[in-house]
């Protein structure tokens, strides 16, 4: 009975087995709406700080207690970091690299700012989150990332395979 309603999707023909297939090819497109979701978020807020400097300035000495560094210094570090971050996540360009900072950024921001509220905790963790899926997957296969490692530093399968006979021998 089981075998019955499984079969179809481990079957090569089966319907089951098509359904992945098909899902299977828009991974690349979720991984890339994922980055750009993410990266507009913090895109958006480090446009909100350049466009207002001394409000920036102002919240930093005043309202984040942002741990171990001077609050002009944590001003800019956030800013460019919500400025380069989303344009490299975006892109696929070290997109291990600003998908870590990013989520680093993240965490200094729920921990500085105390009066968060519960909707932006939450806010917090969908972006830590998708920021963590970044780290852990990488950017994906629509992603620069791919392009310069495809383009640039290819694989030998057949290289490899000798290699690991050999080992193996």
């Amino acid at each position: 009975m089981i075998a019955k309603l499984l079969a179809p999707f481990y079957q090569p023909q089966g319907w089951g087995s098509r359904c992945g297939l098909l899902l299977g090819s828009l991974t690349p497109w979720s991984s890339l709406l994922l980055r750009c979701w993410v990266a507009y978020a913090f895109w958006i807020s480090g446009l909100l700080k350049i466009q207002s400097w001394d409000s920036t300035l102002y919240l930093f000495e005043n309202e984040y207690a942002v741990p171990l560094l001077p609050a002009d210094l944590a001003a800019v570090l956030a800013t460019a970091i919500e400025l380069i971050g989303p344009v490299l996540l975006a892109l696929g360009l070290c997109g291990r690299v600003a998908a870590v900072l990013l989520f680093l950024l993240n965490i200094v921001a729920v921990i500085s700012y105390p009066d968060l509220g519960g909707a932006g905790i939450e806010q917090h963790k969908e972006w830590g989150v998708m920021l963590l899926v970044c780290c852990l997957q990488g950017p994906g296969k629509l992603s620069l990332d791919a392009w310069i490692s495809r383009y640039f530093f290819p694989v030998n399968v057949g290289a490899i395979r000798s290699a690991l006979k050999r080992e193996n021998a």
